[in-house]
């Protein structure tokens, strides 16, 4: 009798266990630092994501999410179209998804998330969207100031029946709060910064990194396309600026992205210098960072096994008319000294 009820205490306590693993909150930073893909199933209501994307109107969404270590959580979370330009030029919109009111306990841990997905479900989008997330793990390698992402493995189902399943790469972005959290900073917002008014190092990356990666589409004083963080321990220290959406970056190359007319620019594949001028000195500590980094980018790109062939090509490509530019002395001198912005 003893051993009976030792052994149903024992079932009861492992059972409990087993129960609180798959009720444990998701750790959002955790939840960033594992390279393997999520497969994660979205069911919603898919024509009407699609017709009321540019009201970006809020609307019910059951999301199932498969760890690679078998793990599964699923619950109901709200979802909406995002974007400026992508919901306007995409028949899929990007998507917000807010975890905060899951019916998930496990899952309201991630907030509220950006996720980035193929502007159709063609392969021609998902390379696209797969080529984007290479750019943000390349920033990555180049200063941990930066965005994260975490691959996905999408199946979108019609909560209607009324469009077809199917699967196709994405990936989410990670919200500014847990990157400010973990480099003891928090976020800036609502005050007008001149992008000189900035950490002076830092700006130099953001600016060396635009150029390298062909991305115009930014801007300092109007938040557009970034982030300021400021250390908490130094609240009156000058603010970090942490870059993302680089879809119009010529690494990227989408076929919507178009230059600003004022650039005078041809496509987006030309790279332009946004930065303001630096001392050769400054330049030299920079760029050796990117030098430092570049065996790694690259293998990161080659052993990126959904990336096509030919989009590695391209993207190799790219990146090899940067590393001649800024290991020619002359070069960079003409490009980032005087070839930089004034105002």
């Amino acid at each position: 009798m003893r051993k009976l009820i030792w052994l149903l205490g024992a079932f009861f306590v492992i059972s409990s266990q087993e129960t609180f693993s798959q009720v444990a909150r998701i750790d959002s930073i955790k939840f960033f630092t594992d390279d393997r893909p999520i497969e994660m199933t979205l069911t919603t209501d898919y024509r009407k994501l699609l017709n009321e994307k540019l009201k970006m109107a809020v609307q019910p969404a059951t999301i199932t999410l498969r760890f690679p270590d078998s793990s599964n959580y699923t619950g109901s979370v709200d979802i909406n179209a995002r974007g400026i330009t992508r919901k306007e030029s995409c028949i899929v919109p990007p998507i917000r998804l807010n975890f905060k009111h899951s019916s998930s306990d496990a899952m309201r841990s991630l907030h509220k998330l950006k996720m980035v997905c193929g502007c159709t479900n063609g392969s021609g989008d998902e390379q696209l969207a797969l080529k984007e997330y290479l750019t943000y793990k390349i920033y990555n390698l180049i200063t941990d100031l930066s965005f994260r992402v975490r691959l996905l493995h999408v199946t979108y189902n019609d909560s209607k029946g009324k469009a077809k399943t199917y699967s196709q790469y994405g990936f989410l972005i990670e919200d500014v709060d847990p990157l400010a959290k973990r480099n003891k900073c928090k976020e800036t917002q609502k005050i007008a910064f001149a992008t000189e008014s900035t950490n002076r190092d830092q700006m130099t990356l953001v600016a060396l990194f635009e150029y390298m990666i062909g991305n115009t589409d930014w801007s300092v004083p109007n938040y557009h396309n970034i982030k300021l963080i400021t250390l908490k321990a130094e609240p009156n220290s000058l603010p970090i600026v942490i870059p993302y959406d680089f879809d119009y970056a010529g690494l990227v190359n989408a076929y919507y992205a178009v230059p600003a007319e004022e650039l005078q620019l041809t496509s987006v594949t030309e790279r332009a210098y946004r930065g303001f001028a630096r001392s050769m000195e400054e330049l030299e500590a920079a760029i050796k960072i990117f030098n430092d980094q570049k065996e790694n980018i690259k293998n990161l790109i080659m052993n990126f096994e959904p990336l096509s062939s030919r989009s590695k090509k391209e993207m190799m490509a790219y990146l090899e008319e940067f590393y001649k530019t800024i290991n020619n002395k002359n070069s960079v001198e003409s490009t980032f000294i005087k070839g930089a912005r004034t105002q």
